[in-house]
């Protein structure tokens, strides 16, 4: 296969979520010398913006997403030792975590693989995440955005626990604050003092890139 193919192939089958086909196009696109950057920014990361795109529309379901994200997640796992040799440019960097009390972590785990096939550097802090695991990992990785995560009505409230532990720590106007998980809703997410909310991984990417764009004085990428 030609360069040209094996991008068009990788695109193809990371749309349909074949993980064993996208990781082998991976390892031929790396035996015949193309770049990983070339990979990531030619195939992999148009195809997952054409999977969010069709989700938008209602043509694909989590489901889709989530078969399309693995299959990308495994060809990640191959190229991000690469992407950090040629010191690639990361859009951000975003600490997410599902918050105490909360051990559902599908929708948070496919935000993670979109946001990654976007151009972030994604600390993904797991489950049951208590305020001070959150304000730790602000610290030690300073990054430009936080996220929490609750599937639970009953663990929501954890947001504001853990906004205040932010208060407390000094960190609170030093990281972009974001909420989500299926039953919050922007007005909860402004009644906690979030900077932003997203209702799935799609839009999760795109307000993310807003925000950060927003906090650096920068223009809104598309």
């Amino acid at each position: 296969m030609t360069p040209d193919e094996i991008l068009q192939a990788l695109y193809d089958e990371t749309l349909v979520g074949n993980a064993p086909a996208v990781l082998e196009l991976t390892n031929q696109g790396l035996h015949l010398g193309m770049g990983p950057e070339t990979m990531l920014f030619d195939a992999l990361i148009p195809s997952l913006e054409e999977v969010g795109a069709r989700f938008e529309r209602g043509d694909f379901f989590v489901p889709e997403m989530l078969i399309a994200g693995r299959a990308m997640a495994g060809s990640m796992e191959v190229l991000r030792p690469l992407l950090a040799e040629t010191g690639a440019q990361t859009v951000g960097t975003f600490v997410m975590g599902t918050v105490k009390g909360d051990v559902h972590d599908i929708g948070k785990n496919l935000v993670n693989i979109m946001l990654e096939g976007a151009g972030f550097n994604v600390i993904d802090l797991g489950v049951q995440v208590a305020p001070e695991k959150f304000v730790e990992a602000i610290v030690e990785h300073k990054p430009d955005i936080v996220g929490f995560s609750a599937f639970l009505t009953t663990t929501m409230p954890m947001f504001k626990a853990n906004m205040n532990a932010l208060q407390k720590a000094g960190l609170r106007d030093d990281v972009i604050v974001m909420v989500g998980g299926a039953p919050v809703t922007p007005e909860y997410a402004d009644a906690v003092g979030a900077d932003g909310y997203a209702a799935d991984a799609s839009a999760t990417v795109k307000k993310a890139k807003e925000l950060i764009s927003r906090r650096r004085g920068a223009p809104v990428p598309v």
